[in-house]
């Protein structure tokens, strides 16, 4: 990890921090992290609850129980060779400050946070009247490949954390029937949290039954990797509901997303991060397979397909949108209308319901609509009625 005394240090202002209130603090972990009990009267009833703040540089195992009253008051950060296990119906509650407060998986840990429907996983602001942006959100970072860099590894926007390589199919955990609310705190004018940002992430990594509810910036954004994720919700992301870049090259089934007036995009795509470059020998862009997605709105664009993505999208529904599908790019180094031209970049079973323009071609290349769209009203979506019942919010 770069930084390492950095962010030592850091955790070592966390950990001393803790103990500034009336009262006592017990320390139940070392001084490499900050984990702290603040529960008093010293009971001995293994089932009692306590009242536990979580922050800093994780070096061994943490365990969540949902007993527990957790606060997030900073940064919780688990090194490699770590596992942050968090038992089903936790309530994990950060502290409402802003983009500093985040939970970050490192490359080489991971997470086992495994909900069930009855008993969801919630990551949620310790504000009485909480807001998007209220805390940072969950970051995770593999070790799959990205498009950013030649060799080697990138670092996060938010952490500087390194991840990226050579292991399509790193495993980073588990994640199932986890709620995060309220998240993606800005860090600056050009960093921002998402409610769940995957960094590298591979294929062996589990991701199914997760939900951004009222955040900030995205809901989901990958940053290249491979990682596959399946019943997706996304309620009211302020910017774009689902965000890719730099390679990614996943899948993504059943999504739904519900996507408010004034926002970004549902769907932002982008082959490579443009802000970085296409960096990867052989040059390659995103292509993930989108299936069976839902997508609500009110006005603006939908689906946004720019720099050279790729993708094939497979049963949509789009509904309440001025443009379903615009996509971006020019015949140089953001190719996007030869990936239809290539049948990489494609649609295929898609219903509009009061979309003003299907399709809108700013690629530079020429293609038909037909060329890009076909089975235009056979898309059913997908059943969030189903599968998003009892454990999801709107």
């Amino acid at each position: 990890m770069k930084n390492t005394f950095l962010t030592l240090a850091i955790a070592s202002a966390l950990f001393i921090s803790c103990g500034e209130d009336d009262t006592a603090d017990i320390i139940i972990n070392n001084t490499d992290n900050s984990v702290t009990n603040t529960t008093t009267g010293g009971t001995t009833d293994p089932n009692a609850s306590e009242k536990i703040s979580i922050s800093g540089v994780q070096s061994s195992d943490l365990l969540l129980e949902a007993k527990n009253e957790y606060t997030l008051t900073g940064a919780l950060v688990m090194e490699a060779g770590t596992t942050l296990t968090i038992e089903e119906g936790t309530v994990i509650k950060a502290q409402a400050s802003g983009s500093d407060v985040y939970i970050a998986i490192a490359q080489g840990a991971k997470i086992v946070a495994e909900g069930t429907k009855d008993k969801p996983i919630i990551m949620t602001s310790n504000s009485t009247a909480p807001k998007a942006g209220d805390w940072g959100g969950l970051i995770i970072l593999g070790k799959a490949p990205i498009n950013s860099v030649a060799t080697g590894t990138s670092t996060s926007e938010i952490g500087s954390l390194p991840y990226g390589g050579t292991d399509a199919t790193d495993n980073s955990g588990t994640l199932r029937y986890v709620r995060v609310q309220y998240s993606g705190g800005k860090a600056d004018g050009q960093s921002e949290n998402n409610g769940f940002s995957f960094y590298g992430v591979g294929s062996g990594t589990t991701v199914e039954y997760i939900q951004m509810f009222e955040g900030l910036d995205d809901g989901l954004e990958f940053f290249g990797g491979t990682v596959n994720v399946s019943y997706v919700s996304v309620v009211n992301a302020q910017d774009d509901s689902i965000d890719w870049t730099e390679g990614y090259t996943g899948t993504i089934m059943n999504a739904y997303v519900m996507h408010g007036a004034d926002h970004d995009k549902a769907f932002e795509c982008d082959g490579y991060n443009t802000d970085i470059g296409n960096n990867s020998s052989p040059k390659y862009f995103s292509a993930p397979n989108v299936t069976n997605v839902t997508v609500d709105g009110f006005e603006g664009e939908a689906i946004r397909l720019r720099a050279g993505t790729q993708g094939i999208f497979t049963n949509v529904v789009i509904n309440n949108f001025e443009e379903g599908f615009d996509l971006d790019g020019d015949t140089s180094d953001n190719p996007t209308g030869q990936g239809v031209i290539d049948d990489v970049l494609q649609v295929n079973n898609v219903t509009f319901n009061t979309v003003t323009v299907k399709l809108k071609n700013d690629t530079g290349f020429s293609f038909t609509e037909a060329d890009f769209i076909s089975g235009d009203g056979n898309g059913t979506g997908t059943d969030y009625a189903t599968w998003g019942a009892g454990w999801t919010v709107e």
